[in-house]
């Protein structure tokens, strides 16, 4: 049988130890290649960079190669792995593990997310994996997590258009509760921009805020969660609201001409 072949990238950047922690546990079955921003990228979103260059490094971890760094975007780098850099396509895409959840409105926001969606935009089964806490963690779980979902995807694989969303607990093991499969939750952030003074005394503003729970179903992403188990999203990138589709027929757009 034929070795899978994965491509790994992040929004944390290629230092980051989720990345490190993911790709240990992948080559135990997949040969790995690593493309991923130079540096931090949270919070980018599904951006491209259309105005400069991009530059790629090698990087060595250890005394051997450990992959490719892009000064770019998570999706710059999924676009450049498999249009330039890889020979031929991976079998799969993972991202992460980001430090931190993407649950609810964060998922629109995520960098981490935006990278497995566009590996299915390219037409290749990608999955997004996060560990939820930003504080200092132990990765191992999600790893194996991801590793353990690798090979299912591979067995089932997923329908055009349709990347999964993870969210692990940042608990121990003997703690998690079970899997479950979710719906993207509506909660928001309450954001708010904290004004601040630079040593030179000029005003800059710092964003802050708490993410508002608006849903209490238990297959919730961030309900799932909170509730120590680990959520599947499946989501995709198409924006249609197709009710309203079906409802704007009735209006009479012709006359805005």
């Amino acid at each position: 049988m034929k070795k899978l072949s994965v491509l790994i990238s992040n929004d944390d950047g290629i230092h980051a130890p989720g990345i490190n922690a993911l790709a240990d546990e992948i080559k135990k079955i997949a040969e790995v290649v690593i493309v991923a921003p130079d540096k931090q990228q949270s919070a980018i979103g599904h951006a491209i960079t259309v105005n400069s260059p991009l530059r790629v490094q090698k990087i060595d971890k250890n005394g051997s190669f450990f992959g490719y760094a892009v000064d770019g975007t998570p999706a710059d780098c999924i676009k450049l792995a498999v249009r330039s850099l890889l020979p031929q396509p991976p079998d799969l895409i993972i991202s992460g593990i980001n430090h931190g959840s993407n649950t609810a409105i964060s998922v629109i926001y995520s960098g981490t997310v935006s990278a497995a969606t566009e590996g299915t935009i390219l037409g290749i089964p990608s999955f997004a994996i996060s560990l939820t806490t930003f504080a200092a963690a132990d990765f191992s779980y999600a790893a194996t997590f991801a590793r353990k979902l690798a090979l299912m995807i591979a067995d089932k694989g997923l329908p055009k258009g349709t990347l999964l969303n993870v969210n692990v607990p940042s608990v121990p093991a003997s703690e998690i509760k079970g899997v479950l499969v979710t719906k993207q939750g509506k909660s928001i952030w309450n954001d708010e921009f904290e004004s601040r003074r630079d040593p030179s005394n000029r005003e800059y503003f710092w964003l802050k805020g708490d993410l508002l729970e608006l849903d209490f179903g238990d297959d919730i992403d961030q309900r799932a969660i909170l509730n120590n188990k680990v959520s599947i999203t499946p989501i995709q990138y198409d924006l249609t609201d197709y009710s309203m589709f079906e409802a704007m027929k009735k209006w009479d757009v012709q006359t805005l001409i």
